[in-house]
């Protein structure tokens, strides 16, 4: 069988055949549960503790065969990519990413539309921790470079922007930053390795919350750093010196959901395109926040990095308030109320993105002020005509 490191297998290949033995019986690999590693002589465990690796028995802490089978999996979809650390969710990879290139007395610029919990760790941990954390409008390039300082170490980015659903131009960022000697580091769940190759962008660590489209069944948490070479020895350092592990069952169903990635993620795209044309017609609503629309902001950019979509995006009402916003939720028979996204099933959650703005303006240029009250939808597996019959009971529901 061929090994991750076959580039001329497609990726849809790749996730098919990556992280598993060539000469395994069985067709997946078995969930190894085991803290304690045994060693034929104390020679073999002297050699064992120098060998830091994946593949190489040393404690549970280190992972077994089937964390390791799930890594190379990883790996082998980012071009570039010299290995992958796993975290015990997506928001534990993003610290543990900051936290192996971050020094007391460094400065990290976040890019101003990022994740939440990126934007409270920012302001939280990294600052009780003598970092600073300072925003940035990832649409203004121009600008980009007189962000920086001679205590700047890295960039956060994401994209497209968490929530407002903005695509920056990454490879020109990434470029500032190699210039300006930063690392850059970037949250890829919306697109993944299959959607956008970030390494070969010019980011130098890639991070990934598997709960969201590698999991794909709403049952498991779990993340993970994926880099080149300089950084993965860092990383995988400093989450070993930060104690993290997954468990060996939460692995095997990350490989199970990273089979059918492809399948679900194609799915899921095609029915959010058409449900968010479907939207972008009614007069309720103002502005829908999908970047595969075309003609909508950072359309043209997410054509040019980008190899496919994803089932995310976010749409804004046209003059109501709160109330209404909620009605319209309530009155959903097929989306679930809750966090999260990329399951199978669909979502709808109300977001107020001017809360977790500094530097971009929210509500946006040229738009009313009342533009502001949006819903965001993670589109599932559903026939997305039952999904748009049941949206349009919803709009009705909501000015009933």
């Amino acid at each position: 069988m061929a090994g991750h490191d076959d580039t001329t297998l497609s990726p849809a290949t790749r996730l098919v055949t990556s992280g598993r033995s060539p000469t395994a019986d069985v067709v997946n690999p078995a969930v190894y549960r085991a803290s304690t590693h045994l060693y034929p002589d104390c020679a073999s465990l002297r050699q064992r503790t120098s060998e830091n690796r994946d593949g190489r028995y040393f404690y549970g802490r280190r992972g077994g065969p089937t964390q390791w089978a799930l890594a190379e999996a990883l790996t082998a979809l980012e071009p570039g990519a010299a290995g992958t650390v796993l975290y015990p969710s997506g928001v534990a990879a993003i610290a543990g990413a900051l936290l192996a290139v971050l020094r007391p007395g460094d400065v990290l610029l976040v890019t101003d539309n990022a994740y939440d919990p990126t934007r409270s760790m920012a302001l939280g941990l990294l600052q009780r921790f003598g970092m600073e954390a300072r925003f940035f409008d990832p649409l203004d390039v121009e600008s980009f470079a007189d962000a920086f300082c001679e205590k700047t170490r890295a960039v956060m980015l994401e994209s497209p922007g968490s929530l407002s659903m903005e695509v920056c131009d990454i490879p020109a960022l990434a470029a500032i930053a190699r210039e300006k000697g930063a690392v850059s580091l970037i949250d890829n769940t919306w697109a993944t390795s299959l959607g956008f190759r970030a390494l070969e962008h010019g980011c130098d660590i890639v991070i990934q919350a598997l709960t969201k489209h590698v999991g794909g069944h709403s049952d498991l948490l779990m993340g993970s750093c994926t880099a080149g070479e300089a950084w993965y020895r860092r990383l995988r350092i400093t989450s070993q010196e930060l104690g993290h592990v997954v468990s060996p069952d939460d692995a095997a169903l990350a490989l199970r959901g990273l089979r059918s990635m492809q399948l679900r993620l194609n799915h899921s795209t095609a029915s959010a395109l058409a449900i968010a044309e479907w939207l972008e017609a009614r007069p309720e609503i103002a502005h829908v926040l999908c970047p595969m629309l075309p003609g909508s902001p950072g359309h043209d950019l997410w054509r040019r990095d980008f190899e496919s979509g994803c089932g995310l995006f976010a749409f804004v009402l046209a003059g109501r308030d709160d109330a209404a916003r909620c009605r319209l939720i309530d009155a959903l028979r097929l989306f679930g109320i809750g966090y999260s996204w990329g399951g199978f099933e669909s979502l709808a959650l109300p977001v107020d993105i001017g809360a977790v703005r500094q530097t971009m303006a929210w509500p946006r240029e040229g738009w009313r002020e009342d533009d502001r009250h949006a819903i965001r939808l993670s589109i599932g597996l559903e026939d997305p005509q039952d999904l748009i019959a049941d949206l349009d009971r919803a709009l009705a529901a909501m000015d009933a």
